[in-house]
């Protein structure tokens, strides 16, 4: 079964390449979704797919990449779903 969870990430999460290793790690488990910066340093990103890979991208967030220093990640469950693919988006 599908589904959509809006997550927001925080700690030291910009300026670290967290952006570019999500879209790897989420084409990788073949997501749709996006993921972009917020203006407040926190990084929001949609993941969209099977209820297992989803919680294997999430699982990943709380490491993130190597300099990243992830804070938390805080989730929750939406009725969104996004146009195939998994892409970056501008800063919000």
């Amino acid at each position: 079964m599908n589904i959509s969870k809006r997550v927001v990430i925080t700690g030291h999460v910009q300026g670290v390449w967290y952006r570019g290793w999500t879209v790897q790690q989420a084409q990788a488990l073949n997501l749709s979704g996006w993921v972009r910066n917020l203006s407040d340093g926190r990084v929001e990103a949609l993941f969209h797919g099977p209820a297992e890979k989803v919680e294997q991208m999430i699982d990943a967030c709380r490491q993130g990449p190597t300099a990243a220093r992830v804070g938390s990640v805080d989730w929750e469950i939406t009725s969104e779903t996004p146009a195939g693919g998994f892409h970056q988006r501008p800063t919000a």
